[in-house]
């Protein structure tokens, strides 16, 4: 590609060196003029040595800092003008980069990789991600077919400006998918088979299902505070009504009850309207 120079392509590992063995010369032999930059999360094993018989560039974390930790590294590293993330364990194909690539030189500023529901690890995987893609599609208002695939190519400029989001778990492709579709960027996703990993995966289903949604949650507030607040409110005055006409009904009186729930609903109701301009102000750009 004769765009290649302007490439970073910034893998995080910890203990994958088996899969390095393998996956560094095969994005060698495909983008050998690519910037690669394997991000060492604390490994224990021989990830220092594959990396310097491969003539990558390592950064090396003394300890584990997590997989977006990593990730923030990487692309506080990366010199490319655009940075292709993927997973250090064997299931993104280098192969791939080039058709991802492509369809950034369309015009987009993220391409994700949209793996099928044969390449999810596991059906309890396969349904959690398709929960949080039609929450996320309902928090952007944009379709998300991907949410948590960590094979994507990124504007690097504008990548950065959301490193402070990132956060140092798992989740940084939802909050990196999120915070561009809520940042009026242009998305897309280019369909990819995912192959199994190799070895064991880090990932807590449970433990990480959690943080997942409390991560989309917490984008979602960040960007448009009244997809949350506004559903909250009209639920509390729905209560309250039908609190207030039970005890109107029964008893011929209002009861405290329904006050404060008719308070809940407005109070809820400004937060939203209050975080709503809060958040206009926060991305106003000068002229």
């Amino acid at each position: 590609m004769g765009y290649s120079k302007k490439i970073s392509i910034v893998i995080p590992a910890k203990n994958e060196a088996g899969a390095l063995s393998n996956l560094l010369p095969a994005i060698k032999k495909i983008m050998p003029d690519a910037e690669i930059i394997v991000v060492n999360d604390g490994s224990t094993d021989n990830t220092s040595e594959v990396c310097l018989k491969n003539e990558v560039e390592e950064v090396l974390h003394i300890y584990s800092k997590g997989n977006g930790s990593a990730v923030k590294s990487g692309a506080r590293k990366a010199r490319g003008s655009i940075i292709v993330f993927m997973d250090g364990d064997g299931q993104h194909k280098p192969e791939d980069i080039p058709r991802l690539l492509g369809r950034y030189q369309e015009g987009y500023d993220l391409v994700v990789g949209c793996r099928d529901s044969k390449s999810q690890a596991s059906f309890g995987r396969l349904a959690a991600n398709r929960i949080y893609n039609k929450l996320a599609s309902w928090m952007v208002g944009h379709n998300v077919k991907d949410l948590t695939s960590g094979f994507r190519v990124v504007n690097a400029e504008k990548f950065k400006e959301f490193i402070y989001l990132l956060p140092n778990g798992f989740s940084y492709p939802t909050t990196s998918t999120m915070a561009f579709f809520r940042a009026g960027y242009s998305v897309c996703y280019e369909p990819i088979i995912a192959e199994k990993r190799e070895g064991k995966s880090h990932i807590n289903l449970v433990k990480d299902g959690v943080r997942f949604l409390l991560i989309i949650f917490k984008v979602g507030i960040l960007y448009s505070p009244l997809k949350i607040y506004f559903p909250l409110a009209v639920l509390f005055a729905v209560m309250a009504g039908s609190y207030y006409g039970y005890t109107l009904f029964e008893y011929g009186r209002l009861t405290n009850m329904s006050v404060i729930l008719f308070v809940s609903s407005i109070i809820t109701f400004l937060f939203g309207l209050l975080s709503e301009q809060v958040t206009s102000l926060m991305y106003k750009k000068d002229v």
